[in-house]
This record gives C-alpha cells, structure tokens and sequence, in this order.
C-alpha cells in the first residue's frame, strides 16, 4: 500500500503537533510548576492528605521567601523526598516555642499563627536561623516532622523548589496573602 504525500504530510503534522506537546509539558514541569501529592496531615487543614497541588518555580527569581510562604522543597535529611512546609523562621532570625506559641528575636508578642491546625506542642528551641536559610513548620504541629525534628534543622534556599499557589484536586484553592489560605 502507497501513502499519498497529502497522507505523509498529515502523519507528518501530527508527529510535530505531538512532540512539540511533550517538550512543552517537559519544559513546564521542569522549570516553571511543580506538581506535587500530599502524603500526610502534616499541613491539615491548610493543605490534607491526598490534595494535589501546584507550586511556581519561579516564585523566588525576583524576591526572596517570606515568612507564611508554603514552599515545596527538598528534604534536608534525604534530597530525594519532596516536602511541603510553612516557612516560619527567616535568615538571621531566633525562633523560640514556648507553650505552644512562635515567637521570633525574643519578642513578647507570638507570631499569629491562628490558621494552624494545633498550637499545643512541645517548647523547642531558640533556633538561630544561618544565612540563606529558613526555620519551616508544618500547620499541624502537634503530627509533623519538620525542622525542629530534622537532623539538618534548617532549609536552605537552594532547597526550595517552589511557592505553592494551588491546590487543584479534590477541589480547586488558589493560595494567596500571608498565611497563603
């Protein structure tokens, strides 16, 4: 059987039409989203079990994280496994818990940090934040392994690969503001 040249122009077509698809989704995955599940309550109710969500690569070209930012981000102790965290302490900073409440540079008045799941957890720290570096926890304190339990406490800037702006399954969420909720 013959193919016409108007048939190998349309396989032809269609050949392109299809990689050009997969470089595109290959380059947006790689350099501008980050497309992540979530294993565990550690972020409940911000973010629960199961959720999906997207983080902008391209977050932190022009300004640094701020305090609040849901990132996602590399484990300091295995840079294999993602983790997704609230950046609380930021470099050059002391974060001290005491009786369940944040308190940055010894300050008297707590961080407001009502939109977590429990502030009843142990007393930890002071924890001396080094440059280019952030102090994360999750939103449900009292059940997440974050920096106050990592063997390298904190997570430096490089690590990060990305500010969450959406959750996008089982229902759509678009992060926003300072407590990104």
């Amino acid at each position: 059987m013959k193919m016409t040249p108007e048939t190998k122009a349309e396989i032809i077509s269609w050949i392109k039409t299809v990689v050009f698809a997969m470089i595109f989704a290959l380059f947006i995955t790689r350099v501008v989203i980050v497309n992540a599940t979530i294993p565990t309550g550690s972020m409940k109710d911000t973010i629960m079990p199961n959720d999906r969500i997207v983080a902008f690569r391209l977050a932190y070209v022009t300004s640094d994280p701020q305090r609040f930012d849901v990132v996602v981000f590399r484990y300091p102790d295995d840079e294999k496994v993602l983790f997704v965290k609230r950046i609380i302490g930021l470099p050059g900073e002391t974060v001290t818990i005491r009786d369940g409440m944040v308190y940055i540079n010894g300050d008297d008045v707590p961080l407001d940090d009502s939109f977590t799941k429990s502030n009843a957890f142990d007393d930890n720290g002071p924890y001396e934040v080094p440059d280019d570096c952030y102090f994360m926890l999750g939103d449900n304190r009292k059940e997440s392994a974050d920096s106050r339990a990592w063997e390298n406490t904190y997570l430096s800037k490089d690590k990060i690969l990305g500010k969450v702006i959406m959750r996008y399954f089982p229902s759509i969420k678009i992060f926003k503001g300072e407590h990104n909720g």
